[in-house]
């Protein structure tokens, strides 16, 4: 267990705990929750911040983990399979999560979600054949849209939503188009991976 694996695990911890702060019944239980109120027009429900910070350290986690792991070769095979689970969760279940509340439409976790499944098919058909996928361009640019949207949607799109700018439903829009266009560009790049023979 080195330390981008602990990174790593740190990751699936605070995804439990953002999921748990989101999905817990506070109301059901007599807990009040304490609101902010912004230009006395915006609630702020004090839970979506915190999630937020959470969030935002998790995904610095997944930035320094990789780093680390390729800068004093401490990659393995437990650290790469953690990683990608790890990188899910988060994400995933913080869509699904804000769908399911109504801060983002359903066709953005819908699109994501697929996709990272086919990518994610495509990728252990390519890795048995030999190949290594490693991540292209688009890939890297539609992920930190996500995560910048989602970070703004949590805080309910602050500052941006004084001006009536739409900047977190935007960013998650351009990582939806972005998610089918590097679809297309890996399935483009390893399709003789994906239609290869196999031994009998």
């Amino acid at each position: 267990m080195n330390l981008p694996n602990k990174l790593t695990m740190i990751r699936i911890f605070l995804t439990f705990i953002i999921i748990f702060i989101l999905l817990f019944p506070f109301s059901a239980m007599g807990i009040t929750i304490p609101q902010i109120f912004v230009n006395e027009s915006i609630v702020i429900d004090i839970r979506y911040p915190i999630a937020a910070i959470l969030f935002a350290l998790a995904s610095i986690t997944d930035f320094i983990d990789g780093k680390i792991a390729r800068k004093y070769n401490m990659i393995t095979d437990f650290g790469k399979m953690m990683d990608a689970i790890a990188d899910k969760i988060l994400v995933n279940s913080l869509l699904i999560i804000l769908c399911a509340q109504g801060f983002i439409h359903p066709i953005i976790p819908v699109i994501i979600i697929l996709r990272d499944t086919i990518v994610n098919s495509i990728k252990m058909a390519a890795g048995n054949a030999g190949k290594v996928v490693a991540a292209i361009m688009l890939g890297k640019v539609k992920t930190a849209c996500l995560m910048i949207g989602i970070v703004l949607t949590l805080i309910y799109n602050m500052p941006f939503e004084l001006w009536n700018l739409r900047i977190a439903d935007f960013l998650l829009v351009v990582a939806a188009v972005l998610s089918v266009v590097s679809g297309i560009q890996y399935y483009s790049l390893n399709k003789e991976y994906v239609f290869k023979k196999g031994e009998m």
